[in-house]
């Protein structure tokens, strides 16, 4: 079989994340390189790893270049994704700056892995809480169409980084020893605008424009440009939830012809990627603590809108540094080599 030197930009949660999804994958890496701002050793899963200082000379020799991205800041491949592919390299960023890019593929596998041809030397990984919607959306989409979505998302505090699990713990500790009086979360450890621990807030992001967050708007941007379907009306509200990981969303969608539930359930249960889970008589749906460490997006509480022929409501989960980050980014290499080869 042939190897890829592949390289891994960052060590925060999703370059973790990285790591561990191309061991499990069992992706044919040859040399990996392991970059950040600083050097040092790392360790994942009992594997040791030399993090070496990020250099536009570091990418000589590399194939596949993961970047794992940072939201609301500019990432390190604003830096260096053009000095990767100058290099030889295929840049997969997990960031936001090239989506929305005319030029860059944003790509889901399971929805529209051909777009990977279309690359110029870099191809993007898509919002968490968009990949999740899309990948239990377009089954559906392709079955009847989709004329309208309408999503509420509960988004884990892992989404936002480590400091918003460490706030998200420390404030639960504050709590539990003396109660709710006593959140004075530290402004080293404090990374959201409000209270996470024991709440919820309408606020991922920052305010654009029609006073929805940019987290908001990706739904709908990256949503249109993966699906090649800019003409489905969407509207979104982002919610921070105080889990740690896995994000669910409320989904509601006006088809374009009429879908029984149960055709969604079956037509889901053989989609790609996608586990159904919804026998809500016996308590069955997806619940994010079940999700965390799996590849699969899950769905369930699949039902008709009692008043609207055409109008359905599904409950979607996945884990956002895997399916939503990680193993999204690991997958769309799977489909570069597969061209390469």
């Amino acid at each position: 079989m042939k190897k890829y030197n592949v390289a891994v930009v960052g060590v925060g949660v999703v370059g973790i994340e990285m790591l561990r999804v191309l061991r499990q994958r069992n992706f044919p890496v040859g040399e990996l390189r392991v970059f950040a701002r600083s050097a040092r050793e790392i360790e994942v899963d009992g594997e040791k790893y030399a993090v070496q200082v990020i250099s536009p000379e570091g990418f000589n020799g590399i194939d596949i270049a993961l970047f794992a991205g940072t939201e609301g800041e500019k990432g390190a491949a604003v830096t260096y994704a053009a000095e990767a592919v100058k290099r030889g390299a295929v840049v997969i960023d997990n960031g936001a700056d090239f989506r929305m890019d005319p030029k860059v593929p944003l790509v889901v596998p399971e929805v529209n892995a051909g777009d990977v041809l279309k690359h110029k030397g870099i191809i993007a990984n898509p919002n968490c809480s968009t990949i999740q919607m899309v990948v239990a959306l377009n089954p559906i989409h392709k079955k009847v169409g989709i004329k309208r979505i309408i999503v509420t998302t509960l988004q884990a505090s892992s989404g936002a980084g480590k400091s918003a699990v460490d706030q998200l713990n420390e404030e639960s500790t504050l709590i539990a020893n003396g109660g709710f009086d006593n959140v004075h979360v530290s402004a080293k450890t404090k990374a959201m605008p409000q209270q996470l621990a024991y709440n919820v807030f309408p606020h991922i992001g920052s305010f654009v424009e029609g006073d929805y967050t940019n987290e908001e708007w990706k739904l709908v941007k990256e949503t249109h440009k993966i699906m090649h379907a800019d003409k489905i009306r969407i509207s979104a509200t982002t919610v921070r939830v105080p889990v740690r990981t896995g994000h669910s969303e409320s989904v509601y969608i006006e088809t374009g012809r009429v879908i029984s539930a149960d055709k969604v359930r079956e037509l889901l249960a053989n989609a790609p990627g996608v586990i159904v889970i919804d026998d809500p008589k016996k308590n069955l749906y997806p619940l994010p603590k079940d999700a965390e460490g799996k590849d699969e997006t899950f769905v369930g509480r699949i039902r008709q809108d009692a008043f609207v022929k055409n109008g359905l409501w599904l409950w979607v989960v996945a884990d956002n540094l895997r399916k939503g980050a990680a193993t999204n980014a690991v997958q769309i290499a799977e489909c570069v080599i597969s061209n390469l080869k």
